[in-house]
């Protein structure tokens, strides 16, 4: 009896029997999976596919360039396709039909029973070959198919407009804003904006090169390439966009930014738009504002203990400022709102200057700066102090200007909340001295410092659990010992004796799902009034803030990983 498809191979004549020794010899020898050395060979993908269906019992199933209904490619995320080497292939006589590369993979057959029970439905497995596999997946790329079928539509009507598709690239915006309003592209970028916010990505880049569009969602931090489209619809989705967005049509040579607001799914979805000149064509990326999604609590965003306590007990003064900071992208904005819900009540007149206005928060006055128009942080300000506020969120702090600004509305009995750019809560001092403001007025007005990051967060169904040994467990406890007493004690009690990494699962194709902040809290005390005034190095600040016992962005990732919320390689990616 054949006991593997080299065997069934040889008894069908297929290949010769010193050949199959042959094969079997070279597959141990690379390490490589025997069907990798039969096509090296020559040796046709359906042969080895009848022989894996006659050695496991299952059925072959051929696709022959006929694609995959739409709908089914709903029943497994793309990540899983590939992670699993299964595919869908729809749904047939009350089953749902799939297709696997290695029906011998127990982490498939596992996948798969997840999959019946998840849909509630039977499943049926089918061999199919690599070739098949790989056009199925790349119909993922063009999400879910439906934008194929509205590029098939494009391009029908692509060589029907003649003429009037070199009004795509520049001519009159009546008539331009009219074609492409009713082109199959404006069905194309609906997909786009509507996967992009399914899939809670938070931004969309469609970039040009030389062959290909190529879009990609970020999600979680990460991008990910979710779809190639011919170069030939670019001048039709830029405009469009720039339609949308009452951007200049026909200026294609300097950058420009925009808005959109749009309904997606049943929710009203704001859209924030920058183009790029480069050298293929315009370059769009478009931030995705859900107004749902944006607002927190501040336990919400990973803030506990001690950060938590001082955060919730400063922002309660009457005045002064409070800065948060880090790199781009390193969600201040979110923790600067979820401040704002807390502090908006009745009685307090909040102001804030914006750029852009993110998430609309009913009861605060927002503004939206303009520079283009003399419109900036400064200028606005300027004219804040003018309207009686007890409380001002600027934006960003750009300059010397709007630093002298802001210490000057905490002077004068203002809450301010704003951001700067640090790397960490010690380099906010030496980062206002360095814009100008004079040190004896930073002691008097700086409350807290709070420095962030974001981590990706584990899927708590599919984590995978580690033993803590070794230089791993000597690195966390070394890390725990150099906390702050209060912390390391606690920690200390409830050490755990494993920790938790990334595992794939069909519920959970990337093995994380969202991220969580990581924090480093500086507070304003008698002893760093000293040090701003005598000499603010970042060493001297440093040595205040740990004698304070303020938790460093990684101690505190370092207790998110015990707890089991992040893995240790998530963490060290952004500490």
């Amino acid at each position: 009896m054949a006991k593997n498809i080299v065997d069934i191979l040889t008894a069908r004549g297929i290949i010769e029997l010193n050949e199959a020794s042959q094969v079997k010899r070279e597959a141990k020898e690379k390490n490589l999976p025997v069907e990798d050395i039969l096509y090296a060979r020559g040796i046709k993908e359906t042969d080895v596919a009848e022989a894996k269906a006659e050695l496991y019992g299952y059925p072959t199933k051929y696709l022959q360039g006929t694609q995959v209904p739409f709908e089914a490619l709903h029943d497994i995320p793309e990540d899983s396709a590939r992670h699993y080497k299964i595919i869908p292939l729809g749904r047939k006589d009350g089953y749902l039909e799939i297709g696997v590369l290695n029906p011998d993979d127990v982490s498939a057959s596992e996948a798969l029973k997840f999959l019946s029970a998840r849909l509630e439905l039977p499943v049926r497995v089918l061999v199919v070959t690599p070739s098949d596999f790989d056009a199925v997946l790349e119909e993922y790329k063009n999400l879910s198919g439906e934008v194929t079928k509205a590029l098939g539509e494009f391009e029908k009507e692509y060589d029907a407009l003649g003429p009037e598709v070199q009004v795509l690239r520049g001519g009159n915006t009546e008539e331009v804003a009219r074609i492409v309003e009713e082109a199959p592209v404006t069905k194309m970028l609906a997909v786009i904006l509507r996967h992009a916010v399914g899939g809670g990505a938070s931004d969309i880049h469609i970039e040009p090169s030389r062959e290909k569009l190529r879009v990609r969602f970020r999600v979680d931090g990460v991008l990910h390439t979710s779809l190639s489209l011919p170069m030939e619809i670019h001048p039709a989705i830029v405009t469009r966009v720039k339609v949308m967005t009452n951007l200049k049509i026909d200026e294609t040579r300097v950058p420009q930014d925009g808005r959109f607001h749009a309904s997606i799914s049943g929710k009203e979805i704001d859209f924030r738009v920058s183009t790029l000149p480069t050298t293929f064509g315009e370059k769009i990326a478009i931030r995705i504002l859900d107004p749902t999604t944006g607002l927190f609590k501040l336990e919400d965003l990973g803030f506990w203990g001690r950060n938590l306590e001082f955060i919730q007990a400063n922002i309660k003064r009457p005045y002064g400022m409070v800065l948060i900071t880090g790199p781009t992208g390193s969600g201040k904005s979110t923790t600067l709102y979820a401040l704002l819900q807390i502090l908006n009540q009745e009685r307090s007149n909040i102001v804030s200057l914006e750029d852009p206005v993110e998430y609309y928060i009913p009861g605060v006055n927002q503004s939206q700066i303009r520079p283009e128009i003399g419109y900036d942080f400064a200028t606005g300000l300027r004219h804040i102090l003018r309207q009686d506020p007890d409380i001002i969120m600027v934006g960003e702090i750009r300059d010397k200007e709007t630093a002298g600004l802001a210490i000057h509305a905490a002077l004068t009995g203002h809450l301010v909340l704003s951001t700067l750019h640090t790397n960490n809560a010690v380099g906010v001092i030496p980062r206002l001295i360095d814009l100008g403001v004079d040190p004896f007025l930073i002691s008097p007005t700086l409350i807290l410092a709070v420095a962030q990051r974001l981590v990706r967060k584990l899927c708590r169904d599919s984590r995978k659990e580690v033993k803590l040994t070794g230089k791993i467990k000597d690195l966390l406890t070394k890390e725990v010992e150099a906390m702050p007493p209060e912390v390391r004690d606690t920690v200390k009690k409830s050490f755990p004796t494993s920790i938790y990494q990334v595992e794939v699962s069909p519920s959970c194709p990337k093995g994380t799902r969202g991220r969580t902040g990581i924090f480093e809290v500086l507070s304003m005390t008698p002893e760093l009034e000293k040090i701003i005034l005598t000499g603010p190095s970042e060493a001297k600040i440093r040595e205040e803030a740990l004698r304070q016992g303020m938790i460093t962005m990684k101690q505190d990732g370092i207790v998110k990983v015990l707890k089991g919320e992040t893995g240790l390689e998530e963490l060290l990616e952004v500490v």
